[in-house]
């Protein structure tokens, strides 16, 4: 299996808020979308570098499965 490119990379964060301003700030990506995903207990942002999308995930829950 050779591969060919990486679709979306996911990073778990504290707090988008919070971290948002690194990604966009410092390395000059941009959110094109947050979102809140209930039923896995998620909030999402999105950034894109080239074709590949940075996914950020924030923890709503305490048993979200990335806290």
């Amino acid at each position: 299996m050779k591969i060919s490119h990486i679709e979306h990379l996911g990073i778990a964060v504290h707090s988008i808020e919070e971290s948002l301003p690194f990604y966009e700030d410092v390395l000059g990506l941009k959110c094109y979308n947050i979102e809140t995903v209930e039923d896995q207990k998620v909030k999402t942002a999105f950034l894109k570098v080239g074709d590949t999308k940075i996914e950020l995930l924030e923890p709503t829950a305490p048993d979200s499965p990335i806290a």
